[in-house]
């Protein structure tokens, strides 16, 4: 299995413990272990194998651009000349994620034809559109592998409209995940909530629409509803002009920041004192955000892009995709109510435990890859 920057490391982590536990042999490759990584291998193997070095200067250059040219010169140099020995001696190569196109390329060049390669397509707009250079050619990549997984039919639909065979397509649907659990130290690094608070977390990038939950918050809270806005994880985009916004306004008072990469047991508290949870998405096939926070048991409110617009009407309450306005109609019930939102959160609680678990998603990959093996022969 290869993340080789890791940017989904609790799925990695459940997958590939679950298909340990079905007895099969499996190494996870990815990156350097951060602190706030919480992978603790049960059953597989964990290796270090991509960004060694630039890692290790990670701390000293930082995480502007020329931690980021250093990055991608290690790995377009290992994706070009590197050893792929360890690679070809696995029956199965399983990308989970390609971090640089082009430098991707260049491997699966080398790969292609000596080893069955896997590729989990987790949204089929590679990156939402935000990445440049690291989704150039992207598409073009999916016609190296000999089979391909989806969650979803959305993300079907599009790979087909896109000339992918679909033969050469399987759907698994993505099973809830736990986080890390919070210790009472990560519990009490998050500020108790004086009014009903709404928790956006995860990385915030432009597709995320964090801008439209900012405005239908200041809306309604012009309008004289009292409630507050918790933001907690990394921003990929200026959030400055939007926590200026709030500010200006006057309601900094009603606005809880926690920037940057947070260890999976501290959003699990941010999640616990939250009352909310918004996931306002432009564009999403399936969202591991949403998924890991079924479990918590508290109100959702979701766009209607990509595996929301699926969901049942009592999971979350939905709002048209890119809609500030339908986003504020959809949160005021909830803020208003306690009621409501303890009812909301019962079902979505119930919906996660009547979802697929790991052990069915190993199963349904392990055989994934014996027809592929048989289809390459």
């Amino acid at each position: 299995m290869l993340d080789p920057s890791l940017f989904t490391g609790r799925y990695d982590d459940s997958l590939c413990a679950a298909m340990a536990e079905a007895g099969e042999e499996v190494t996870l490759l990815g990156r350097p272990m951060r602190p706030t990584d919480a992978i603790t291998p049960q059953g597989y193997r964990y290796a270090s194998r991509f960004f060694r070095h630039s890692e290790a200067l990670r701390e000293r250059l930082g995480e502007g651009r020329a931690f980021r040219l250093l990055k991608a010169a290690e790995y377009g140099l290992a994706c070009a000349v590197g050893g792929i020995g360890d690679l070809l001696r696995a029956d199965i190569l399983h990308f989970q994620w390609l971090p640089l196109a082009p430098a991707d390329r260049m491997l699966l060049r080398r790969l292609k034809g000596r080893a069955t390669l896997v590729h989990t397509v987790h949204n089929a707009n590679a990156y939402h559109a935000d990445a440049g250079v690291q989704a150039r050619g992207y598409a073009a990549l999916l016609d190296m592998f000999d089979a391909l997984i989806v969650h979803g039919d959305t993300t079907r639909q599009a790979l087909v409209r896109r000339g992918v065979p679909a033969e050469r397509i399987h759907v698994t649907p993505h099973p809830p995940m736990r986080l890390a659990l919070a210790t009472s130290k990560d519990l009490a690094a998050v500020p108790d909530p004086k009014l009903p608070r709404l928790l956006f977390f995860g990385t915030i990038r432009p597709y995320k629409g964090v801008d439209l939950l900012v405005e239908a918050c200041l809306s309604l809270w012009r309008a004289g509803h009292g409630f507050e806005l918790a933001l907690a994880g990394k921003p990929f985009m200026d959030i400055a002009p939007l926590m200026d916004s709030i500010r200006r306004a006057g309601f900094g008072e009603r606005l809880v920041t926690d920037l940057g990469f947070l260890r999976e047991q501290k959003l699990d508290a941010h999640m616990a004192k939250a009352d909310i949870l918004v996931f306002p998405y432009r564009h999403i096939d399936s969202s591991g955000a949403f998924l890991s926070a079924l479990h918590q048991g508290k109100a959702m409110v979701t766009s209607d892009a990509g595996m929301f617009a699926s969901l049942p009407e009592e999971v979350a309450v939905r709002f048209a995709a890119g809609n500030a306005s339908a986003l504020a109609q959809a949160l005021l019930p909830l803020i208003e109510s306690p009621a409501i939102r303890r009812a909301r959160g019962g079902q979505a609680r119930a919906h996660g435990e009547q979802m697929g678990d790991w052990k069915d998603m190993a199963l349904a990959t392990i055989d994934i890859y014996r027809k592929a093996m048989v289809s390459r022969v």
